[in-house]
């Protein structure tokens, strides 16, 4: 990277895209329960389904730096663990084992064969393994095939061939799998086409009669090489293939899947060909046919069959009968091909079937899908579709098969899994007056997209809300002895008394416990084998087993103002600021006071003990922190008890402390930690050495305005720590990374809380809320973004704000999909009798197809209050809505407009459209309604809108037009070629409008007002496929592309101030145009290759008094940010260290880190916190080397990398 760029950002991922391109099942871990790997963008992730709770969970997900374009399971034979291969633009078969006991992904070869990059010559595009494991052959679109031989060494562990050719030039392949053919050669079926010919006719006749083969590739594994078996021509449509059961489960060969048609192939049987079933219904084209888009092969014990999906969603089952011969055994002879409707699912990238009798559908769009089988649809009255009516002939014609779609039988939906895929648009905005801003977006297809508020935050399980007396303001658990498994009371302290519950069945009060309920209580502890602590302002009550109570009063004149205890110490603070602390004796379980008072210098405003450590008989550090703005820690060891150890100056006062041991990434193990709550609402987590007592590496966080409080808690089985301001928050170990992660919780504010056990919730926590007592617990760790989604019609294209209400107005299109009123007619239409059937529900079933239909209308949505669509106006006339503002017009005394530009008839590619038009709307009910005032026809669709100076200003094709608000029509007041081809984007400061086009990049153009002139003033060097763009400040843009990148621009100094001169303009227009384009160019500062299509790009802030970020969406539902750096020092560190860690840490698949950053323009002044972020993850032995490398300390390191992203994000 170029280090003298002035201009240099942070670029991190907030969630990672959340589109499947695949997925796969298999039994990684080695065990018998089956787990599913999936690709999406450049991570790999794996999921464990489980089958008790009918749930699937991430366990690890990891970047792989590079384009997964395929994955494979295979397992050599008699193994019992699968791996993965992955092919990718790395130009190198990967071979990766996923190792359960470290949680990671170990790499065990890595074969270079080509050039990187996403190629049509080099291999990756395809890759089929031998369902015995002994090869694999990986292929390119066209010409190269390669095979590797898999196998064992001596000592057991896998080894790869070097690879064997078959390749064949001009050849394309469409699709390739392998055979089940027993422990035979392996041999691997293509879908091939041969093009030597049409490229030397002209005259387009060899076109005409080409023909597509289906191709045998044998490897012999005797001779080491490949060879082509077997061609024979299949139907031209023919798109994918699927592996049928050979050896003893079945005949072997190939399903050939076409258009509108299913057939079986093997060299040694003759073909059965059948249909495939189109839908029946009024609203229905009979003529449409189908592809098969998917599909699953599942074997049984002694039987086996397909399920396969089309594009509308339907599912179908495809059997195989066999010849039987006369003792009824399957003779591996094909009868018959058989088909028959199953049901219908979302359109999936693949279907999985699991043992434990699941089906995973990996969606092309919107949430991913768990379903449970029911049934196998054996039983159903479906009509079932057999070969023997149909000719195996290709160009034969046979009469169509129709079936009626109907609700699901078979399968059951257990589980979504949510997925912002396609993410189309998205607004950061404060609409509910939080801390943090929630970040609202329109995503999905069709019938399954919806309207999206993502928070960050942890789900919360709430259990119980029960109202009291008087608000309370402390709260406690207890068990009444050690050994118990469950608490026994909830204590409540009041301002001037203490209440006691008793947790049962139910929860009651109880006064037979022997606590003090007539004053408030401090501190309450189990303590010892079966005794009891109360600590209240004027002593502390000892309450042994047999209800004996000892009273260890307070000095005269003086009240006790903090303690507190564990299971055998207790400490207290007296008002004097002394600090008096007792010992269990281990004998008799008494109370013994240590002899001397410690005396602080300020009043002591809060303590904390640790835990006793295992094996030892006290905590050895007692923390102590003053209304001096210090915490100091003291010693409790027999030899040196309440000697000062070590001081922390702090910003403010503390007001809580919980010494807490919590595991740790930078050491490996778990380590001792001092979290501090301050009165100012600062947050921070220090190691306290547990030998010396010494307090280093502080971290620290804003939790809000209030004053911080700190609870142990204990969450999935691992020590948390809860820290209450003007939300809750959690402290915990990310159950992937390990590393300490500080989330709010989506619960209302608390102002105390205890842990909770019972029968009914074993984890759980015990909170005030004003005068209510909550019980809640945490059920997931491992997602911290929560999603509220409000169902939309059509596919979402745009969306903005009302400017002063907490509304949003959603545009929505769908093409080749037949309007309402189109579909009503046809229903209502009897002579149109294709089969009566009753109105799916579109969800599952999508819409119904016309080709060069649209249906689009206008949503208002309301995410706050009624959290639904509280308008919806539909589009008539075949009009597509395309743009859509807020417009807020001066000749109307600055009300405020809704437009929205349409275009009538549009054809996507080549575009066109028979009329556009600009509709205006007016608000009513507060913008809840929308009111029709008039429309205007424009030449081309407007796919820009955006309010300038009291104005509408338009992209109307490639000119930029300013229009004002008129009776019957808008009125064109000014307008310019501002681009070559589309306007697709506007923003505005001041003056300047910069305008992006499809495919050339920005141009900055300025408005003269004297004059009602718009002239264009700079361009860009660089064809860039504009997405998305933001202005980041009067100078600068920055932008995405269609090819994955993200980039800043800005403006030469000289440049923009000659265009603010003022005056007429008249420089500005005579100066002479510099190669064909504007009379400047824009300077380049920042680029950086994200592999996700950025679709909203915006400067705005992500956390309470963080900084500014550019913030970004990608299509896939990626979220990620850009964050500046400040000074120049941070820069040089994470240089060096994003270097060390490219070639410590390289990717996974084999892509170079650097390279695949650059993919089409060097990467400049970006640092990638992605690979930053995997520092924490790597061994011991390379942190200690990369570190001494930097000259700083591991957890220095870890510290600043954290620091990046929490002064930002999340």
């Amino acid at each position: 990277m170029a280090t003298t760029s002035s201009m240099f950002m942070y670029s991190l991922t907030i969630q990672p895209s959340t589109s499947v391109t695949q997925a796969i099942l298999g039994q990684f871990a080695g065990t018998k329960e089956q787990q599913i790997v999936t690709a999406s963008g450049s991570r790999l992730t794996i999921f464990r389904p489980d089958p008790t709770q009918a749930k699937v969970t991430p366990i690890l997900s990891h970047d792989v730096f590079g384009i997964i374009r395929t994955l494979a399971p295979f397992r050599l034979a008699g193994a019992t663990k699968d791996y993965i291969i992955i092919g990718s633009d790395s130009g190198r078969i990967a071979i990766v084992e996923y190792v359960p006991s470290q949680n990671r992904f170990n790499r065990i070869h890595l074969e270079t064969f080509g050039k990187s990059g996403v190629r049509r010559v080099v291999p990756g595009q395809y890759l089929a393994v031998d369902p015995k494991g002994r090869a694999c052959l990986i292929a390119s679109v066209e010409k190269n095939k390669l095979v590797y031989v898999l196998n064992r060494n001596a000592q057991a562990d896998l080894t790869i061939s070097s690879p064997l050719e078959a390749h064949k030039p001009q050849t394309l392949v469409f699709a390739l799998v392998g055979l089940d053919v027993g422990y035979e050669n392996p041999i691997f079926a293509a879908l091939e086409i041969d093009y030597t010919e049409c490229d030397q006719d002209p005259t387009g006749q060899a076109f005409e009669e080409l023909e597509k083969h289906l191709v045998y590739y044998e490897l012999d594994l005797g001779l080491n090489h490949v060879v082509r078996k077997w061609s024979e021509p299949v139907d031209r449509t023919a798109t994918s293939l699927y592996q049928v059961p050979g050896g003893a489960d079945g005949p072997s060969g190939v399903l050939v899947c076409g258009l509108d048609n299913i057939t079986y192939r093997h060299s040694n049987q003759e073909a059965f060909r059948v249909p495939i079933p189109r839908r029946r219904g009024a609203t229905e084209n009979p003529e449409r046919k189908r592809y098969i888009t998917a599909g699953v092969m599942h074997k049984m014990r002694g039987a086996f069959f397909f399920l396969l999906q089309n594009e509308d969603g339907d599912m179908f089952k495809v059997t195989i009968d066999m010849v039987e011969d006369e003792a009824g055994q399957a003779t591996g002879e094909v009868k018959s091909l058989k088909i028959k409707y199953f049901d219908t699912v979302p359109l999936a990238t693949n279907l999985l079937i699991l043992k434990s009798g699941f089906l995973f559908v990996a969606s092309e769009t919107a949430n991913h899908l768990f379903y449970q089988f029911e049934k196998l649809g054996d039983d159903d009255n479906e009509i079932e579709f057999i070969s023997d009516s149909y000719s195996a002939d290709a160009t034969a014609d046979y009469e169509p098969a129709y079936f009626t779609p109907r609700p699901a039988e078979n399968v059951n939906l257990v589980e979504s899994i949510d997925s912002l895929n396609p993410l189309l648009d998205c607004k950061v905005t404060n609409l509910t007056e939080e801390d943090a801003p929630q970040i609202y977006s329109i995503c999905g297809t069709g019938a399954r997209s919806s309207f999206r508020t993502l928070k960050h935050g942890l789900e919360v399980n709430d259990i119980v809300d029960s109202q009291l007396p008087a608000p309370p303001t402390r709260v406690w658990c207890t068990k009444t002895t050690r050994y118990d498994q469950f608490d026994a009371y909830i204590v409540l302290s009041f301002t001037n008394g203490t209440l006691v519950l008793s947790i049962g069945e139910t929860v009651e009060e109880v006064t037979d416990t022997g606590f003090l309920t007539s004053a408030s209580t401090l501190a309450i502890q189990q303590l010892g084998e079966d005794a009891l602590i109360q600590v209240h302002p004027r002593g502390i009550r000892h309450i042994r087993a047999d209800k004996r109570v000892n009273e260890w009063p307070a000095p005269q004149h003086r009240s006790i103002v903090a303690a507190t205890t564990n299971e055998r110490q207790v400490a207290v603070a007296l008002s004097s600021g002394e600090i008096v602390y007792f010992e269990m004796d281990p004998d008799d379980g008494s109370l013994a006071e240590y002899d001397e008072k410690f005396q602080m210098s300020g009043t002591v405003t809060c303590l904390s003990l640790g835990e006793v450590p295992e094996g030892l008989v006290r905590s050895s550090f007692l923390a102590v922190g003053c209304d001096d703005s210090t915490v100091r820690i003291l010693s409790l060891s027999p030899d040196s008890t309440l000697e000062n150890k070590s001081v922390q100056a702090l910003t403010s006062a503390p007001s809580a402390l919980k010494i807490m041991s919590m595991a740790d990434s930078t050491s490996g193990g778990s380590t001792l930690f001092l979290h501090i709550g301050l009165w100012s609402g600062v947050y921070l987590r220090t190691v306290l050495d547990e030998v010396t007592g010494e307090l280093s590496d502080t971290r620290t966080r804003f939790l809000g305005p209030k004053k911080a409080e700190l609870f142990a808690v204990s969450v999935k089985g691992q020590q948390a720590v809860l820290a209450l301001s003007s939300r809750a928050w959690l402290g915990y170990s990310d159950p992937q990374t390990k590393g300490f992660m500080l989330t709010p919780l989506n619960f209302p504010a608390l102002e105390y809380a205890s842990n909770f056990s019972s029968e009914q919730c074993i984890e759980g926590m015990v909170g005030i809320e004003r005068q209510s007592l909550r019980i809640f617990s945490i059920e997931k760790l491992g997602n911290s973004l929560l999603q509220e989604s409000i169902p939309l019609t059509y596919t979402p294209r745009k969306f903005i704000r009302h400017p002063e209400q907490p509304l949003f107005y959603t545009i929505e299109s769908e093409n080749n999909t037949l309007a309402p009123s189109t579909r009503q007619r046809l229903m209502n239409d009897t002579n149109l009798v294709n089969g009566e059937a009753a109105v799916l529900p579109p969800e599952d079933f999508g819409y119904p197809r016309a080709k060069g239909h649209w249906a689009s209308c206008i949503h208002i949505v309301d995410p706050i209050n009624a959290k639904a669509c509280i308008q919806q106006i539909e589009l008539e006339d075949n009009e597509a809505a395309v743009s859509i503002a807020a417009v807020a017009f001066a000749s109307q005394d600055d009300e405020t407009f809704l437009v929205v530009g349409t275009g009538k008839d549009i054809t996507v590619a080549p575009r066109s459209s028979s009329a556009a038009f600009l509709y205006v709307y007016r608000f009513l009910e507060d913008g809840k309604e929308l009111e029709f005032i008039h429309k205007t026809k424009v030449e081309q669709p407007p796919q820009a809108l955006l309010g300038f100076q009291g104005r509408l200003l338009t992209g109307i094709g490639n000119e930029v037009r300013i229009y004002d608000l008129g009776l019957k029509q808008l009125l064109r007041k000014c307008q310019v070629q501002a681009t070559p081809h589309l306007v697709v984007g506007l923003q505005t400061q001041g003056s300047r409008i910069i305008a992006s086009d499809v495919q050339e990049s920005v141009s900055y153009l300025v408005y003269k007002y004297q004059e009602n002139r718009l002239i264009p003033f700079i361009d860009d060097s660089v064809a860039r496929w504009t997405t998305g763009t933001t202005m980041v400040d009067y100078e600068t843009v920055a932008g995405g592309d269609k090819f994955g990148n993200i980039w800043l621009l800005r403006c030469p100094q000289k440049a923009s101030e000659e265009a603010d001169e003022e005056g007429s303009g008249a420089h500005l227009v005579h100066e002479r145009q510099y190669l064909q384009g504007a009379p400047n160019r824009l300077s380049l500062m920042c680029h950086n290759y994200v592999q996700d299509i950025p679709t909203s790009i915006q400067k705005t802030q992500l956390v309470a008094g963080g900084r500014d970020v550019l913030f970004w969406t990608g299509l896939q539902g990626t979220i990620g940010l850009l964050a500046p750096f400040i000074s120049r020092e941070d820069v040089d560190f994470f240089q060096s260290l994003e270097q060390h860690l490219r070639s410590e840490d390289a990717p996974l698949a084999g892509r170079d880190h650097l390279i695949y950053r650059s993919y089409y323009v060097p990467v400049k002044g970006v640092i990638d916190g992605d690979l930053c972020e995997r520092y924490a993850l790597l061994p011991n032995d390379k942190k200690q080397m990369i570190a001494a490398e930097l000259e700083r300390s591991v957890r220095e390191i870890e510290r600043k990398i954290s620091d990046m992203r929490t002064r930002v994000a999340y």
